[in-house]
C-alpha cells in the first residue's frame, strides 16, 4: 500500500527543486507551525528557498499577472531562518488558512479537460510558475488532498515540455479520520483540551445534580468524540458509527444516506439518566459527535449554510443544545420531575491550543518528510505519512483518491474494533471507578 522512504545517496534525486511553496488550507490544528517550521527549516538549511502563501488558495486561485499580481508580505512571505525561531511550539498558523476550494467545479475525471472548470487550477499553476516555484507542499485535510490531486492531475494533462510543479501533501485534521496514516497532528492536543473540559463539566454536574450533553467536533467520524469521552471519563459517547439498529431511522424524502432516529437517541439518553438515578447518581456527562447532525432528515437541514466544499455549517445546527432540550422535556414527561440538562459545543477552543508534545514531534517529522520526499526521493503526487515510531513513508495519491469520483475516503471507527471496545468498556466502568476513588478520599 505504501512506499518506504529511503534516504538518497550522492546527488539528491530532486536536486532541481530550488524553490518550494507552502500552503495551509482548511481548519486550524495544533502543531501547524511545527509542520511549517520544520519543512521550511529543512529546505533553508540546504540552501533552497521557501515561500509561504497566506490564507490557503484564496489569493492563488484569482492570480493574473496584470490584474491580480501576488506581492511579497501581502500575499505570501519568503521565509528566513530567523523567522523559524520558537515557532515549533507556538499557537495558530503563521501563514494563516482558508477553506477556498479552487476545484469546486470538478466533479468527474472529464472535468479536468474542461478549460472553464479548471480555470482556477490554471491560475494557481500560472502563479507558481511565474514565481519560479518548483514544488508545492500542501498541508490540509481530505478536501485539501483532493485539491492537491487536482493540481497533480491538471499538470499531467499539460503539453509535453511544460514546466511541472511537483506536489506533495501533508495530512492535517484534528478529526483523525484520514486514510493512509495512523494519527494526524493536532488530534491528541484537541482530545486533551476537550477531555479536560469534560472533566470540569463532570465536577459541575456532580455539584448541581445535572447533566451536560457535549457536542464535539469530528464531522464524519467518531475518533475525536471517542477520544474525548475516553480521556474525559464521560458516561456515554455516540458517534456516526453508532447509528445502526435502534438509532437508525427509515429514510425520508431527500435522504441519501443513513438517517439518525433522533427520537431513539433522546430515549437512549433518558434511559441512561433514569438508570443512573436508581443507583443514586443524579449527574453525568454525555459526548455526541457533531457529525450526527448531518444524519438528521434532509428536510430539517435544508436551510443550513454550506462552505465552498459543500460541508454544512454544523455550528449553526447546535445539535448538542437541541438534543439537551429534547432530553430534558422527555425526562420531565416520564418522571414528572425537573432535571437541568445543558447542551454545549466544544471544538473551536482546541484548534489553536498549545500543541501536545507528541503532536509537535509528529508534525515536525511530517514537515521534514516533505523535504525528504521531494529532494531525496523526487516524488510527485504523494502524501507524507508516518507509521510506528515516526517512520516516514509515502503514499501515492492514487491510493487515497477514488479514480472515478475523485473523492477521498473518510476513515471511520470500525465497530467492534479495539478502540471502539475501549470506549464502551470504560464508559460502563466509569461510575464504579469514580465511586471507589471518592470513597477512598472520604476514608482518608
Amino acid at each position: 500500500m505504501t512506499t518506504a522512504a529511503v534516504p538518497g545517496a550522492g546527488v539528491p534525486k530532486g536536486d532541481h527543486i530550488k524553490r518550494v511553496a507552502l500552503i495551509f488550507s482548511g481548519g486550524p490544528a495544533p502543531a501547524a507551525n511545527a509542520v511549517i517550521s520544520s519543512a521550511a527549516m529543512s529546505f533553508l538549511s540546504d540552501d533552497r528557498s521557501v515561500v509561504g502563501f497566506f490564507h490557503g488558495y484564496s489569493n492563488l486561485q484569482d492570480y493574473h499577472p496584470v490584474t491580480h499580481r501576488l506581492l511579497p508580505d501581502e500575499h505570501y512571505r519568503i521565509f528566513d531562518e530567523k523567522d523559524l525561531s520558537g515557532l515549533r511550539n507556538s499557537r495558530g498558523i503563521v501563514i494563516g488558512t482558508a477553506r477556498t476550494n479552487p476545484g469546486k467545479e470538478i466533479v468527474k475525471l472529464e472535468d479536468l479537460d474542461n478549460p472553464e472548470k479548471t480555470a482556477k487550477l490554471r491560475n494557481i499553476y500560472n502563479a507558481l510558475v511565474d514565481l519560479e516555484i518548483d514544488a508545492l507542499i500542501s498541508i490540509g485535510g481530505d478536501d485539501t488532498l483532493k485539491t492537491a490531486n487536482f493540481l497533480y492531475e491538471f499538470q499531467r494533462r499539460l503539453p509535453k515540455g511544460a514546466k511541472r510543479v511537483q506536489v506533495i501533501h501533508l495530512p492535517k485534521t484534528i478529526d483523525n479520520d484520514y486514510p493512509g496514516i495512523d494519527f494526524t497532528f493536532g488530534f491528541f492536543t484537541a482530545v486533551d483540551v476537550m477531555a479536560k473540559e469534560i472533566q470540569n463539566l463532570r465536577a459541575d454536574a456532580m455539584a448541581t445534580s445535572s447533566y451536560f450533553i457535549v457536542e464535539t467536533m469530528g464531522r464524519k467520524a467518531g475518533w475525536l468524540s471517542y477520544g474525548v469521552a475516553i480521556a474525559g471519563e464521560a458516561n456515554l459517547v455516540v458517534a456516526v458509527e453508532d447509528v445502526h439498529g435502534p438509532l437508525l431511522a427509515p429514510p425520508g424524502p431527500g435522504d441519501t444516506g443513513p438517517t439518525l432516529s433522533l427520537d431513539a437517541l433522546v430515549q437512549r439518553i433518558v434511559d441512561l439518566v433514569m438508570q443512573r438515578e436508581k443507583r443514586g447518581k443524579h449527574y453525568g456527562t454525555i459526548v455526541l459527535a457533531e457529525g450526527l447532525a448531518e444524519m438528521l432528515p434532509a428536510a430539517s437541514l435544508a436551510d443550513v449554510p454550506r462552505d465552498d466544499h459543500g460541508h454544512m455549517s454544523l455550528g449553526r445546527v447546535d445539535f448538542g443544545k437541541h438534543v439537551a432540550g429534547l432530553v430534558q422535556k422527555r425526562y420531565s414527561d416520564l418522571s414528572q420531575r425537573k432535571k437541568k440538562i445543558t447542551g454545549l459545543q466544544l471544538g473551536y477552543e482546541s484548534r489553536c491550543a498549545p500543541p501536545h508534545a507528541f503532536d509537535v514531534m509528529l508534525g515536525s517529522q511530517l514537515g521534514i518528510g516533505a523535504y525528504r520526499g521531494l529532494v531525496e526521493e523526487n516524488l510527485d503526487g504523494h502524501m507524507v505519512s508516518i507509521e510506528g515510531q515516526l517512520k516516514l513513508i509515502y503514499v501515492p495519491f492514487k491510493q487515497l483518491v477514488d479514480a472515478t469520483t475523485l473523492k477521498t475516503e473518510v476513515r471511520l471507527i470500525k465497530v467492534g474494533s479495539d478502540y471502539h471496545r475501549l470506549a464502551r468498556f470504560l464508559e460502563a466502568r466509569t461510575d464504579k471507578m469514580l465511586d471507589w476513588a471518592l470513597g477512598r478520599r472520604r476514608e482518608g
